[in-house]
């Protein structure tokens, strides 16, 4: 399944989300950036940042057609590291010589791996990347949201890691959500 590639952004490389993901990724053939460990800036009207890891980035992002966004959910929004990201993909819509690129999204995958300590994720936690994906012309693949309360336990959560690893393998299910 090398047509997956995992941006993953937390404070902590291996809590809770970390783990997660390991988890969900363990059979597939995925890549995993850790966005923190790339230069990304945020987002400026005047791209002043363009020397940065993001076009870099977004160019390795392009090549596969499934796009996991694996963050925990603070205060009710993704991490830092994730919203920088995702506020760049601006940049594939405002310059010029980037909007082909940009186009490229359509058609995607987008799915959500993510951790709290809640039951389920913050509805506008998940209406924002729904409203991104919509935007984008990407399609949502689904949303894999544990509540790590008590800290992140592979048994507890293993049936929902097998299903939404099972999702991302197969190619007819893109689209369906799952919650």
């Amino acid at each position: 399944m090398a047509d997956a590639i995992a941006l993953f952004s937390s404070s902590r490389r291996h809590g809770n989300t970390g783990q997660l993901l390991a988890r969900v990724v363990a059979a597939l053939d995925v890549e995993v950036v850790d966005l923190s460990a790339l230069r990304l800036s945020p987002f400026d009207y005047e791209h002043r940042n363009r020397d940065d890891d993001f076009e870099p980035l977004m160019q390795r992002v392009l090549r596969h057609e499934r796009i996991i966004f694996a963050t925990p959910v603070y205060w009710y929004a993704v991490s830092a590291g994730m919203k920088v990201f995702l506020d760049r993909i601006s940049d594939y819509l405002d310059i010029p010589e980037l909007l082909e690129d940009g186009r490229r999204l359509r058609g995607k995958t987008g799915y959500v791996v993510c951790t709290s300590i809640s039951a389920e994720p913050s509805g506008a936690f998940v209406q924002a990347f729904r409203d991104t994906f919509e935007y984008l012309g990407m399609r949502e693949g689904g949303v894999l949201h544990v509540n790590c309360e008590d800290g992140f336990d592979a048994r507890v959560h293993r049936r929902e890691i097998t299903d939404f690893a099972a999702r991302l393998r197969a190619p007819d299910t893109a689209g369906a959500r799952q919650r």
